[in-house]
C-alpha cells in the first residue's frame, strides 16, 4: 500500500516539476518574443519605405520571395529549437526526431501562414492562402532535414551549452518567424498594413508567440518528460 502511495507521489512530483519547468521557460522566453516581433515591424517599415513609388505588383513579388526565404529558414530554427529542448530532458533520438519533424511542420504552417491569414480575414482584408508544404515540398525538406540533423548533433553538447543555445535559438526562431508572418501578410493581401499597424502587431504576436513557444518549449517538454512519467509509474 505504501509502495503504491510512494509511486503516486513520484508521478505527482514529476507532473508538478514538468508544469513548473514549462512556466519558467514560458516566462523566460515571452519578453524575447515580444522584442523580436516589434523589431520585425521596424524591418518591414524600413523595407516598405524603400519601396515607395515602385510598382505594387513587383513589390508583392519581392515580399512573396522574402516570405518564402524566411519561412524556409524558420523551419530550420523550429526543428533545432524543438530538439534542443527535447534532448535537455530525454536521450530518445528516434522519438526526438519524430517530435521535431511533426512539431516544426505543424507550427511553422500555423505561425507563418494560417494565423496571419485568419488575422487578415478578421480585419476585413481579402487574403489568399498558400501552404508551402503542399506546393513546394522539394524546397521545404532540405531545410527540415538539416534542422533535425543539427538538433541531433547538438545532443552531445553540455547542459550549459544546451541552455544557452535554447535561449538564442528561440530568439532567432521568433525573429525569423515574425518576418515570415509579416511578409506573408503583405504579399498575400494585406497591402495597406500601415493603416492598421496596431492590429497587425497583435496578430503577429499571436501568430508567432503561441506556435513558436509551443514548438520550442511546451511540445518537446511534454514528450520528453512523458518518458520519465511512465518510468515512475512502473516503479
Amino acid at each position: 500500500m505504501s509502495h503504491h502511495h510512494h509511486s503516486e507521489n513520484e508521478v505527482s512530483h514529476t507532473e508538478h516539476e514538468r508544469n513548473h519547468t514549462m512556466y519558467q521557460e514560458l516566462a523566460c522566453h515571452l519578453p524575447y518574443a515580444v522584442f523580436s516581433v516589434a523589431f520585425s515591424l521596424i524591418v518591414l517599415s524600413l523595407l516598405t519605405f524603400i519601396g515607395v513609388g515602385k510598382n505594387p505588383s513587383e513589390l508583392r513579388c519581392i515580399w512573396d520571395q522574402l516570405f518564402h526565404n524566411f519561412h524556409f529558414v524558420h523551419i530550420v530554427f523550429a526543428s533545432i529549437g524543438t530538439l534542443i529542448t527535447f534532448f535537455r530532458f530525454s536521450n530518445n533520438v528516434l522519438k526526438g526526431v519524430i517530435v521535431g519533424f511533426f512539431s516544426a511542420s505543424t507550427f511553422c504552417i500555423l505561425s507563418d501562414i494560417v494565423i496571419p491569414y485568419i488575422g487578415g480575414v478578421i480585419l476585413g482584408v481579402p487574403m489568399t492562402l498558400h501552404v508551402c508544404f503542399t506546393s513546394e515540398l522539394k524546397n521545404v525538406l532540405p531545410f527540415l532535414l538539416v534542422g533535425l540533423f543539427t538538433g541531433v548533433v547538438m545532443r552531445s553538447h553540455s547542459a550549459q551549452d544546451k541552455s544557452y543555445f535554447s535561449l538564442w535559438s528561440h530568439f532567432t526562431h521568433i525573429f525569423v518567424s515574425s518576418l515570415a508572418s509579416s511578409f506573408y501578410m503583405v504579399s498575400h493581401g494585406f497591402h495597406n498594413w500601415e493603416s492598421q499597424i496596431g492590429y497587425v502587431f497583435l496578430v503577429l504576436i499571436l501568430s508567432v508567440v503561441i506556435p513558436c513557444t509551443l514548438s520550442d518549449v511546451v511540445v518537446p517538454l511534454f514528450f520528453a518528460r512523458s518518458d520519465k512519467g511512465k518510468k515512475n509509474e512502473k516503479h
